[in-house]
């Protein structure tokens, strides 16, 4: 009976954990506006999605010190804590 009660409580461990990830962190959905969410979208934009975590958030980061230059992003990198970048940058490198 123990197990049974430990393996229900890991299932549904996981099962919150897999419903989190599809939500994205605060601040992620302003992305959509430019970034296309579809690869069959041609766009001079990069698609963030599966792009790898570290490279997202040091552009964010560059962008919001003022290090890569940007029409838009700069202004919206400066909206975001480096906790808020790491979120987005993770979620969006994350496969769905």
């Amino acid at each position: 009976m123990p197990n049974a009660a430990a393996a229900v409580i890991g299932l549904a461990l996981i099962t919150a954990a897999a419903v989190a990830s599809a939500q994205p962190p605060a601040g992620a959905a302003s992305c959509t506006g430019c970034h296309p969410s579809s690869a069959r979208i041609s766009s001079p934009v990069p698609r963030l999605s599966g792009l790898d975590r570290d490279a997202i958030a040091r552009a964010m980061q560059e962008f919001r010190s003022g290090q890569r230059a940007a029409t838009v992003m700069d202004r919206l990198a400066k909206g975001f804590t480096d906790d808020e970048i790491q979120a987005i940058a993770a979620w969006y490198a994350t496969p769905r």
